[in-house]
């Protein structure tokens, strides 16, 4: 009950962050900015498609990684994207004509084996059940394919504990450091083959971790 509580409050306060932060911002300008922004982290990342390639954006909020990749076969998942839609002038689905828009939690969502590329954008922590979350996401990858992840990861023990306790991170139910997220991944037989800290911060650093899934599943 707690849990579902505090993730309640998470999207409460996430949608009221979005109308804040994009208050000032013209449609085109902000969208503009975001692009070249993905285009930079993919850049980063070292992170290539190909033609073909089935991608899913999860978590993709209102300007996800998906207005870069409009030209493959792409998924966005979220439990807010109707909300965007109605709350906010920056995102139309009818903009993206060739993305399917699915309004479902990352939890609710699962094509096993599906996706060349899976995406998971600053919203791995946002979730209500981060274990499922984590699982359908893994399962939603093709054996050997890609699991493109950004987070907020903290660096001191001691605030991490204090706001699982305390919801000083309000947006986020669950808070975890940099190892802790690494083996989630290792655990669930994703090999992690880049990590970039992305921006320094007291509190937590903002990494993108580059995985790919196991064609062998791990031994247990």
């Amino acid at each position: 009950m707690k849990a579902t509580l505090r993730w309640k409050l998470a999207q409460y306060f996430e949608k009221r962050w979005w109308k804040s932060y994009l208050r000032n911002k013209t449609s085109v300008g902000y969208r503009t900015w975001k692009i070249d922004y993905w285009k930079k982290l993919l850049v980063i990342g070292e992170i290539s498609l190909a033609d073909g390639n089935k991608i899913l954006d999860a978590g993709c909020g209102p300007a996800g990684v998906f207005i870069v990749l409009q030209n493959y076969q792409l998924t966005a998942i979220d439990p807010l994207l109707n909300d965007y839609e109605t709350q906010l002038i920056h995102f139309k689905k009818s903009d993206f004509k060739n993305i399917e828009f699915i309004h479902t939690p990352i939890e609710s969502f699962k094509r096993e084996n599906f996706f060349d590329f899976v995406f998971c954008m600053n919203a791995i922590n946002h979730v209500q059940n981060y274990e499922l979350s984590m699982n359908n996401l893994v399962d939603s990858i093709k054996q050997g394919g890609t699991f493109v992840l950004t987070i907020d990861a903290h660096n001191y023990s001691l605030f991490k504990y204090l706001f699982r306790i305390v919801p000083g991170d309000i947006l986020h139910p669950y808070q975890y450091d940099l190892n802790e997220y690494k083996s989630h991944l290792i655990n669930r037989g994703v090999e992690i083959v880049k990590e970039v800290l992305l921006k320094e911060n007291f509190y937590f650093n903002h990494y993108m971790i580059v995985a790919k899934r196991n064609k062998k599943e791990p031994s247990t």
